[in-house]
């Protein structure tokens, strides 16, 4: 007995366009979420702790000088954020944001993967570190700031994975320095 198939259509509805806005939702969303995160810790906004504060949260974490770690997370979460949510030097803004999460997960690392009763789990900083490392390997989309830069216009895979072994070995050269 032989069957038939109907025939696989490999038209894709969806327009470029629409990859795009989703592209830029994604930005906004992981972008601004981080530029806040570092606003807290540069800024003391949003009922953050500030410089002081989040270094003695460094410090405690194992981390040497904790007021300059506190800068540099800060700035990588500030500025990579704000890149990521303008799309501007997509590759390095989102691998800014990974080697902070490289971190932050290297600190909570006992939490478990789910939150529990007893307190929050890994869900959320593996969620910013996936959507910034596909970021960085996806590109911005048309609706960005690269989209303007002739060097940077049309995203090469090679410029996002270069980026992304530069935020691991950096963020592991940061783990390298904790107790």
């Amino acid at each position: 007995m032989t069957t038939t198939s109907a025939p696989v259509s490999t038209n894709h509805t969806t327009s470029v366009h629409a990859y795009d806005v989703g592209l830029l939702a994604i930005r906004l969303g992981i972008g601004l979420t981080m530029a806040a995160h570092g606003a807290q810790k540069l800024f003391s906004w949003f009922d953050g702790y500030g410089i002081t504060g989040t270094g003695q949260g460094f410090e405690q974490s194992g981390y040497p000088a904790g007021e300059f770690m506190a800068v540099l997370a800060g700035l990588s979460e500030f500025v990579g954020g704000l890149g990521v949510a303008l799309g501007a030097l997509t590759p390095l803004s989102a691998a800014a944001l990974v080697g902070v999460m490289i971190n932050a997960l290297a600190v909570r690392w006992g939490a478990g993967w789910l939150g529990s009763q007893s307190g929050p789990g890994l869900e959320y900083e593996i969620v910013l570190l996936v959507t910034a490392g596909g970021l960085a390997l996806t590109g911005p989309g048309r609706y960005s700031v690269d989209a303007f830069l002739p060097g940077v216009r049309s995203h090469r895979l090679t410029y996002g994975v270069a980026a992304l072994v530069l935020a691991v070995v950096l963020a592991f050269i940061l783990l390298l320095l904790r107790d």
